[in-house]
């Protein structure tokens, strides 16, 4: 039986909800998960505020696999993160000495206690080195707390990605000439038939190839195989443009 691994996000920072930054960390840890075989299963925004954060934690460390956080890590006032997983945990923030050490070695007497925060940690916290990477990332249970800069973030997701590597979806896409009204049935019918396939339909407007772009997938290759034979059956006669 393929394995599976469940994954949740949790994004955090009033200027994603304000509209004043585009989150762009969302679907790059999408693409990035899927990649490995792990299937990210939400994506929660929430303000800068500690109770939120450590509820949302709370629930998503007790929900997923695995689960990150994008955004509220730093030396400001608005970077509440470590101190909102840390209450998720019941456990106390401490400073690392591992990361003060650097931190004063880096800044050396110009250091200051903005700059220390960064060293700040929940209690229990691993750290998660990579040779490319300045600074390590935070591994605390199965949360990583990883910053909302896309930048790096996508180095640290990037670094750590190929932890999580488990059985691979295997993806088949068919296009079709016809409008989603007029193959609706033809799908109800294939996930009758295989009711754990992964279907997707992607309306195409003004494409004079295709109108519907349909995705299939599964970890198991042969029920995918099984269920594209259902469905290309099913559709309506010449409906299909072309598969990859």
């Amino acid at each position: 039986m393929a394995r599976s691994t469940t994954a949740g996000l949790v994004v955090i920072g009033n200027e994603i909800l304000s509209g004043k930054v585009e989150d762009t960390n969302s679907p790059f840890l999408a693409k990035q998960l899927r990649a490995v075989g792990v299937s990210l299963e939400r994506i929660l925004v929430i303000p800068d505020e500690i109770e939120v954060i450590a509820a949302a934690v709370r629930e998503y460390s007790a929900t997923y696999d695995l689960v990150f956080t994008s955004g509220g890590v730093g030396p400001t006032h608005d970077d509440l993160t470590i101190a909102g997983v840390a209450r998720a945990l019941g456990r106390e923030v401490i400073r690392h000495p591992e990361l003060e050490k650097a931190l004063r070695a880096f800044f050396s007497d110009r250091v200051t206690e903005a700059q220390l925060r960064l060293a700040d940690v929940v209690d229990g916290t691993e750290l998660l080195h990579d040779g490319n990477l300045r600074f390590p990332t935070f591994l605390v249970n199965n949360i990583y707390v990883l910053p909302g800069i896309p930048e790096i973030f996508r180095d640290k997701v990037v670094a750590i990605r190929d932890r999580f590597t488990t059985d691979p979806f295997h993806l088949r896409i068919v296009y079709v000439r016809e409008q989603e009204t007029a193959i609706a049935a033809s799908l109800y019918e294939t996930l009758a038939a295989f009711p754990n396939l992964l279907l997707g339909s992607y309306p195409k407007l003004n494409n004079p190839e295709y109108k519907v772009r349909l995705t299939l997938e599964s970890k198991d290759v042969d029920y995918l195989e099984s269920a594209l034979r259902k469905l290309l059956e099913v559709l309506p006669p010449n409906a299909v443009v072309r598969q990859e």
